[in-house]
């Protein structure tokens, strides 16, 4: 009788024990927690694969060789190259998300979800200006999403919870604060601008997961890390993932946008006696007759303080930031003119046809034609930089930024996408050989 006694009173103590930790779980529920379980089902993991041919280098090929693609052949190989990255299912019906360099140059797409299920994909659109790139995988029924939010009223300081799969380690989950708004980095030669800085830890593999306040939205997509420092990782701003998303979605494509002014850096002499005392901005130099920038009143003259709410630091910062507006997207403009701000909108339209013609002969000194080789070279403006460096009629250009341009189509939109730059790659074919040369764009950027 007493061991049973001894035995009763055990398990008392141990009920005793056992139902304060369960009464616990409510208290240590905190908002990260309610995060993680109400998004973690919409994060995919994505794999990919990717086909590249090597050549099997044997004796060393002499510089005119290699220039001239001469010599000896030697055998191709394939290799198949896997990657990993992140996404989010922002529609039930099989849309998500991602970074447009996780599944760049892919041949194959594979979409894994936090449930085990795994599907083929295939890219709705892609966007290498944004990192931006919309997937599309066909389920039997409605899959788990993840609201997208807005980051607009975002705050330096608030909580956020970045899930993903770094070093292909999915369903991992980080929390940190919002270190910073409106970030501008460079990466593979290419400026980002307008980016949320975050100290949540984010990695190789992280790329196109989801960036989330503690409501559960998306806030931003993460897409880079700081590789010289700790807990300094970038997302795109949700605001602007919504305007891409949206182009990608209806059209496969970001639509190039074009505003009608240019922009110039602003040295502290200009700045002065224009009466400017900050160390930001960027002034209008040249504003065309009948744009969105000339229907909303901006004049040559006028500081450019800000765009979309966030500073503009110079004109490349302009530039860069006004390509994450589509057509037909609407964005306010803070301009200082005679010693007040005054803010104007702005409705980015479709580049005119007209003015093609006229960008490729202004900014690049060419005109082309389409013939059976592709995009041939008709005239070379005398005295541009093409004629400096030899470009003739007869030439064919094969590329531009790597882009093909085989037919009149591919080339405006090459060009429509290059313009905005200081200078453009281009391929050009002359006989049998081909060669690449950078051509600096000149005149006013259109």
């Amino acid at each position: 009788m007493r061991a049973a006694h001894i035995r009763w009173g055990l398990w008392l103590v141990a009920l005793a024990v056992a139902v304060p930790a369960h009464a616990d779980l409510s208290r240590r529920r905190s908002d990260v927690v309610e995060v993680v379980q109400k998004v973690s089902p919409a994060v995919v993991y994505i794999g990919t694969e990717q086909e590249v041919e090597s050549r099997f280098r044997g004796r060393a090929r002499s510089p005119l060789e290699e220039f001239f693609g001469q010599g000896v052949a030697e055998p191709e190989t394939r290799q198949r190259i896997q990657g990993l990255g992140s996404g989010a299912i922002i529609d039930a019906s099989g849309i998500i998300v991602t970074n447009d360099h996780v599944i760049r140059g892919a041949s194959a797409i594979h979409v894994v979800l936090a449930d085990g299920r795994t599907f083929d994909a295939e890219v709705v659109g892609s966007d290498a200006n944004n990192d931006l790139a919309v997937l599309k995988v066909n389920a039997r029924q409605p899959l788990p999403t993840a609201k997208l939010g807005t980051s607009s009223d975002l705050m330096i300081g608030e909580t956020v919870v970045a899930i993903g799969s770094p070093f292909g380690l999915s369903k991992t989950v980080t929390a940190g604060v919002v270190s910073a708004i409106g970030r501008t980095f460079r990466a593979d030669d290419r400026v980002y601008n307008d980016f949320l800085q975050t100290d949540a830890a984010i990695n190789p593999g992280n790329s196109g997961g989801p960036l989330l306040n503690v409501d559960g939205e998306i806030i931003g997509i993460n897409t880079a890390i700081y590789a010289n420092g700790q807990g300094i990782g970038f997302a795109i701003p949700a605001d602007k993932v919504r305007r891409i998303v949206d182009e990608l979605t209806r059209f496969g494509k970001v639509r190039p946008a074009w505003v009608g002014m240019d922009t110039a850096d602003l040295p502290s002499q200009i700045a002065a006696k224009l009466g400017w005392d900050r160390t930001y901005g960027a002034v209008v130099t040249n504003v065309e007759p009948d744009s969105p920038a000339s229907q909303a009143g901006v004049q040559r003259g006028d500081v450019v303080a800000e765009l979309g709410g966030s500073r503009i630091q110079d004109a490349e910062d302009f530039d860069s930031r006004v390509r994450g507006y589509p057509a037909r997207s609407v964005f306010p403009l803070v301009l200082f003119r005679a010693g007040s701000n005054r803010t104007v909108q702005v409705t980015p339209v479709e580049f005119p046809a007209r003015l093609l013609e006229t960008l490729a002969w202004e900014r690049l000194g060419l005109r082309v034609k389409e013939n059976k080789n592709g995009m041939a070279i008709s005239a070379v403006r005398p005295g541009s930089a093409a004629s400096e460096i030899g470009l003739e009629a007869g030439d064919v250009l094969l590329r531009m930024n790597n882009q093909p341009v085989p037919t009149a189509d591919t080339f405006r939109e090459a060009l429509l996408t290059a313009r905005r730059g200081r200078s453009v790659l281009l391929l050009v074919r002359r006989g049998r050989y081909g060669y690449h040369l950078t051509l600096p764009f000149e005149g006013q950027r259109l």
